[in-house]
């Protein structure tokens, strides 16, 4: 049950961005319809976690997992470094990343005004690599 809970919350995360977006994209461009749509984006994404953290923790506890524990030593063990090694190398690509696109896009504001929109998603889309290993890192825990 909790793999299908899993699925249906990346399922959700991911709709929650390509609606919006698409429904922008779709329509007229204008400020106004712009900001309705990152406001409604912002509302499910964030709303689609807080309720998938609910389920996360929420879950059905298993009477036989102390005795399945003790026998799982090293393989918990690797999980934890697994978790542990997906985090620090997001963090790290994302910080490199970030050094040389935040950089790149702050010299191509100087420039021209109206490059920030353009430079800023490449910046957010470093960032995101941050962001997408933390949530692989609580999968892999929530398995383990």
């Amino acid at each position: 049950m909790s793999t299908i809970i899993e699925i249906l919350t990346a399922v959700a995360l991911i709709l929650s961005i390509i609606i919006p977006g698409g429904a922008f994209l779709l329509g007229e461009r204008n400020k106004k319809r712009y900001k309705k749509s990152l406001a409604v984006n912002c509302f499910f994404f964030f709303g689609t976690l807080l309720v998938g953290t609910i389920a996360m923790f929420a879950g059905a506890q298993n009477v036989q997992a102390a005795t399945d524990a003790a026998g799982s030593g090293l393989a918990t063990g690797l999980g934890y470094l697994g978790a542990a090694l997906v985090t620090g190398l997001s963090g790290i690509g994302s910080g490199i990343a970030v050094a040389s696109s935040a950089s790149a896009a702050l010299g191509a504001i100087s420039e021209d005004g109206s490059l920030f929109g353009k430079s800023m998603i490449f910046v957010a889309m470093a960032e995101g690599i941050a962001l997408y290993g933390l949530i692989i890192s609580f999968m892999i825990l929530g398995k383990l």
